[in-house]
């Protein structure tokens, strides 16, 4: 057992790079079913996240990313106060969503399966993420960045996320699979 702390730590100490997810041209998405015949869309406008890799590998990465769910705008604001009370995310209580990752897989050179933890009010569950390296390359300021763009799903009730009403003839009002959609910009600190 030691063997395998000291081997997880030394792996974790060859990580030598930081990227910084840069807000400003990232985008975190999420969709859910309404009446079973739409989606509504919302997204989260405060969050931060990096990842450390060995040079440019990401494959050898370490993610980890925090959401503020105060942050949540579906563009409806009563809608909005919905979602952060008790009846969903309480977030006066849990002001955050959570992700650190516990594996990437490489599929090819662009294409990564993620997995790891996400934990939403008091529940951590794992999922795995699709992701797509869109490209690495330096910006007119000289800062080297890397692009993705990731999918994947939840199911609210997993989260305590409950609140389920339905309509007269019996269909839910929100669905219970969520999707996530992202498309992240991270910047190599030195």
């Amino acid at each position: 057992m030691k063997t395998e702390s000291k081997q997880q730590t030394n792996i974790s100490e060859e990580r030598d790079t930081l990227w910084v997810i840069d807000p400003e041209h990232t985008n975190i998405r999420f969709f859910a079913k309404h009446l079973i015949i739409s989606k509504i869309s919302g997204l989260f406008k405060s969050f931060e996240g990096k990842v450390k890799t060995v040079g440019n590998d990401f494959s050898k990465g370490e993610i980890e990313f925090k959401a503020e769910v105060n942050s949540l705008d579906t563009g409806h604001k009563e809608r909005d106060y919905h979602l952060l009370s008790g009846d969903f995310f309480k977030a006066s209580k849990y002001p955050h969503i959570h992700f650190i990752s516990t594996s990437i897989r490489r599929i090819n050179s662009k294409e990564f399966e993620v997995t790891g933890d996400i934990t939403i009010k008091d529940v951590k569950k794992s999922i795995s993420m699709n992701v797509h390296l869109g490209g690495i390359t330096i910006d007119p300021s000289g800062q080297e960045r890397a692009g993705f763009s990731m999918t994947a799903w939840i199911n609210r009730f997993d989260f305590g996320l409950n609140w389920n009403n339905v309509t007269d003839t019996g269909g839910a009002i929100v669905g219970e699979k969520i999707d996530i959609d992202c498309d992240v910009e991270v910047v190599k600190r030195t």
